[in-house]
């Protein structure tokens, strides 16, 4: 046995929950009654189990150098046993924040970023539609009852955003990062709001063209194919929405997207930045390769912050934080969803990749997006990783209709309007 089978015999050993591996020479280490086979076809694969590399492993993994006989969420129970502190948040040492600046500079112009964007998304409408609910909405749901099914979590998330920002008929609302419209759909039909959503997504882009035509929406909903640096309508917004677009601007723009939010609500608006935070301070990053992954694979030129430092950053253009809630727990829930339903298919997802990829390559992308999303179901159950509705307005030096003095903002100062009945 070598010196590295003899590290992962050792962690075998020592593992709260039973793991098999089969070694490229055909042996078998680990218990026979194990969930969880992994089976390793290249002796260079081993080295990141006995490392606890769990972003290098998962690149073997979707290379097809190592195969994952068992469920995602049985494998997903030997991630946290095998490596419990890897995925704890690590801090950065100075010369790795410097570096970070500068790569997030490069990595972050308006061609960078489309092209980033497009990766990910436009992979196959198809293929989403596998597994997200039926609005295709791609966020974390809020489960606002424990026995709502995926589906209701998600309109009662769209609510729920649409409460908290309390449209009114007639207010001018915008999207930025509109996904397949979900959102925009249900303001307009829903509170009767004029809305505006902006992707740099085609695919999106032409899906949500098509659905604003169907639903006979084309004087009061538009979606444009642009940067949220190169929007500039012709009069500010009473109420704006950003979900899921904050992992995407970069450490480099954050100053840019938190002032450009700032400056296209109207004195006295609302807006409400729903994005995923790290929850280690500092700038600490989720340890143990994972962020290395979800770049390579999943999402290239994401970046995440800590929340604090999204407040400061969007305190520092002039807009006021009035209220901040957590969705970890509802973000795992829904990964886990995601997760399930695509496991439940995945003869039928490979299929749909193939008519627009090719077969090695359908292969790979399946086997990434199914450690992706059972991976981050796992961070978000762990607390590597958080999901934060950040409330914001933009004071109005003139004052606002309220009933309470001081209030300079359309915002009430109190939570019970966003459950009240409508």
């Amino acid at each position: 046995m070598s010196a590295v089978d003899r590290v992962i015999q050792s962690k075998l050993d020592h593992l709260g929950v039973p793991l098999r591996v089969q070694l490229p020479s055909g042996a078998k280490l680990g218990r026979n009654d194990a969930a969880v086979e992994i089976v390793f076809h290249d002796s260079a694969a081993l080295g990141p189990l006995a490392t606890g590399n769990l972003g290098a492993l998962g690149s073997d993994i979707v290379s097809g150098k190592v195969s994952v006989q068992g469920g995602m969420r049985d494998l997903m129970h030997v991630v946290a046993a095998l490596v419990p502190d890897e995925g704890q948040p690590q801090r950065p040492r100075p010369w790795q924040r410097a570096w970070w600046n500068l790569a997030s500079i490069m990595r972050h112009s308006r061609d960078r970023d489309a092209a980033q964007i497009r990766f990910h998304y436009d992979v196959s409408d198809d293929f989403y539609r596998i597994w997200l609910d039926p609005l295709q909405v791609y966020s974390c749901a809020y489960f606002r009852d424990p026995n709502m099914d995926l589906a209701q979590a998600q309109v009662a998330k769209l609510d729920h955003i649409c409460r908290k920002l309390d449209l009114r008929p007639g207010e001018r609302f915008v999207d930025i990062g509109a996904g397949w419209g979900a959102l925009l759909f249900h303001a307009a039909e829903t509170y009767g709001v004029d809305a505006t959503g902006i992707t740099l997504s085609q695919n999106q882009f032409d899906h949500v063209t098509r659905q604003i035509q169907e639903r006979g929406l084309g004087d009061r909903v538009r979606i444009l194919l642009c940067d949220y640096r190169d929007l500039s309508p012709d009069q500010p917004f009473d109420k704006l929405a950003s979900v899921g677009m904050f992992e995407h601007v970069g450490r480099a723009n954050m100053a840019t997207y938190c002032k450009r939010i700032h400056d296209l609500l109207r004195p006295g608006g609302m807006a409400l930045n729903h994005g995923i935070s790290v929850t280690g301070v500092d700038e600490a990053v989720v340890g143990g390769g994972m962020g290395d992954f979800i770049e390579k694979y999943i999402f290239p030129g994401g970046e995440l912050i800590h929340v604090s430092q999204a407040i400061r950053q969007l305190s520092l253009t002039g807009l006021e934080m009035v209220d901040t809630e957590n969705l970890r727990p509802h973000y795992a829930r829904t990964l886990w969803c995601w997760s399930d339903r695509l496991e439940s298919r995945l003869t039928e997802a490979e299929a749909v990749l193939r008519q627009t990829l090719s077969v090695d390559r359908a292969a790979e992308v399946l086997r990434a997006f199914r450690l992706y999303l059972a991976g981050c179901a796992l961070a978000f159950e762990e607390g590597w990783t958080a999901l934060y509705q950040i409330l914001l307005t933009r004071p109005d030096d003139t004052g606002a209709a309220s009933d309470l003095p001081g209030t300079g903002s359309s915002y009430p100062f109190r939570r019970d309007y966003i459950y009240e009945p409508r």
